[in-house]
């Protein structure tokens, strides 16, 4: 049986793309899945606790309102979703992340550019950390919209860049240089080591806000969080004749 392990890019070796992007992420979850819970909230010194809550806060649903939450991994955006008496329906390409909810929740093994739900099934979609892993980011846009009803909901929490340049610099250093050593320490360095190479492939804001536009949301609006280390972005559903 093949190592997981191996499919997880060395940092001299060129990022994936296709197929091969779709393999390396699903082997670095799987491989990551038993303590990623543990290592973000060192990592990020539980500032993602506050970040994932401002998200669903974000959403502006009614209780009882079913969401999809993508990339869910181990279910923490779909905690805070019934905390406030929402409806969580997860999916994620890594079974390995699935497998590890503490708290089971009904959720879905697939790739997010074919989710197997209905046309405007669901009232809102939630997305943690993620953008920057699905290899056909277009289509995985198109798609939660597809399954998102009229006037429902997305929000979504990604890493960003500080626009200050003190806080910049210093958050360069520390996500490529600390945060691979404590995921080497606390679970796996490949991994860890991809992780901050692969903010490479988010696309910059204004590129993201128009593939946000062409999937079929209006409305979409960026907040920095925390100083810039990340950021929310909202939109609203219309469905066009």
């Amino acid at each position: 049986m093949t190592d997981p392990r191996t499919l997880i890019p060395r940092p001299d070796q060129p990022l994936p793309t296709g197929d091969a992007k779709t393999a390396s992420v699903q082997a670095m979850f799987d491989v990551i899945a038993p303590r990623y819970d543990m290592v973000n909230r060192v990592m990020t010194f539980r500032m993602d606790v506050g970040w994932r809550r401002r998200t669903v806060s974000a959403l502006g649903l009614a209780p009882g309102s079913v969401v999809v939450d993508l990339a869910c991994g181990t279910g923490d955006l779909a905690r805070d979703l019934a905390g406030r008496h929402l409806v969580p329906l997860g999916a994620d390409l890594s079974h390995g992340m699935l497998a590890a909810a503490p708290v089971p929740f009904p959720r879905v093994q697939c790739d997010g550019a074919a989710l197997p739900f209905p046309d405007a099934a669901v009232d809102g979609a939630t997305c943690g950390f993620a953008l920057r892993n699905f290899t056909d980011l277009q289509a995985t846009l198109d798609e939660l919209a597809r399954v998102t009803r009229d006037r429902g909901r997305l929000a979504v929490v990604e890493v960003a860049e500080p626009p200050h340049p003190v806080l910049r610099l210093g958050h360069s250093v520390y996500f490529g240089k600390v945060v691979p050593v404590i995921g080497g320490l606390l679970s796996d360095g490949s991994a860890y080591r991809y992780l901050p190479r692969s903010v490479a492939y988010l696309p910059e804001w204004p590129e993201l806000q128009a593939m946000v536009e062409r999937a079929g949301f209006d409305d979409v609006r960026r907040t920095l969080l925390s100083g810039g280390i990340a950021q929310l972005i909202t939109a609203t559903r219309v469905v066009r004749p």
